[in-house]
């Protein structure tokens, strides 16, 4: 259930914000993690209520594909959008970019079906869309807001939605990986601002044990990546590389969940709580919060 007050009577709104687009296209290019192809994204312009779309405009006629919950489909690992018989994948940085900068409509045009890897993080994309620079529009952007405790999940991972305090997005993240490796137990909490987005998480890294990094090579996948395009964890810590952060493996986790997050496709007034979650939680949990409530300050747009 959703509503406009705490359950001690207070009003847990912030005042509505206007919503918006960037300033002038930006673009960004790499390759896929998976694919190991070249891929060029360009950033547009889009007015108000459009969303975020993606294009595939490499495609004999271009496909356009909603970044909402309701065309994410099932993948491994990372989070892949489908419709019209096309799909977009590993969009979560890019997602995670301008969910946490607050760029609510945007057309992301890409000319392959997997997004780069880049360093990593949603850095590159950070900077190519604060470079572009944002422009604020008449409409107001929707907000959810969270009135009752909603949890997924089982012992083993989990996520829930609690009301927000502060009437805007908090997140707490606890990563597990046991003992016996380098990347352990790390706790992160963080409310989530544009300012405290580009500090403290777009800088983050994907990141893995070795183990799991020679097996995904095993089946023929990532080998263009190499050490420096992301975090590989033997039992001394990053091979060939240096940590950002000390807990950048949280981090990194909880930029995961800013870009599944933003597959409502509005604001979110909430505290979210994960504890090993991953993309599949997380779009199950937007799912469930999208059902259950209305909108405050504009509409529930459809997929």
């Amino acid at each position: 259930m959703l509503n406009l007050f705490t359950d001690d009577g207070r009003r847990s709104l912030q005042a509505p914000r206007r919503q918006q687009t960037i300033a002038a296209p930006a673009v960004v290019a790499g390759f896929g993690y998976w694919s190991g192809k070249d891929v060029r994204v360009e950033f547009r312009p889009a007015p108000a209520d459009a969303g975020v779309t993606f294009v595939r405009a490499d495609l004999a006629r271009p496909v356009r594909i909603r970044a909402a919950v309701a065309n994410r489909v099932e993948t491994p690992r990372r989070t892949t959008l489908r419709s019209g018989g096309a799909s977009i994948e590993m969009v979560e940085h890019i997602m995670a970019a301008l969910g946490g900068l607050g760029v609510d409509n945007c057309e992301v045009w890409v000319d392959a079906s997997e997004m780069p890897g880049l360093d990593g993080s949603s850095q590159p994309y950070v900077d190519a869309l604060t470079k572009a620079g944002l422009l604020k529009q008449e409409a107001i952007r929707p907000k959810l807001l969270v009135r009752e405790v909603t949890r997924l999940g089982n012992e083993e991972s989990w996520v829930e939605a609690r009301p927000s305090v502060s009437g805007g997005l908090s997140l707490k993240f606890h990563l597990d990986y046991g003992p016996g490796n380098a990347i352990g137990r790390q706790t992160l909490t963080l409310p989530i601002t544009p300012d405290s987005f580009r500090r403290e998480l777009a800088p983050s890294r994907t990141f893995m044990l070795k183990a799991e990094a020679d097996w995904l090579l095993a089946q023929g996948l990532g080998h263009r990546a190499s050490l420096q395009d992301l975090l590989v964890f033997d039992a001394e810590g990053p091979i060939e590389n240096e940590l950002r952060f000390r807990d950048e493996c949280v981090r990194h986790k909880a930029l995961d969940l800013v870009g599944d997050l933003s597959l409502a496709g509005c604001d979110m007034a909430a505290h979210i709580i994960a504890y090993r979650s991953g993309h599949r939680l997380n779009a199950e949990l937007v799912r469930v919060l999208l059902t259950e409530g209305d909108m405050v300050g504009g509409f529930k747009r459809s997929a």
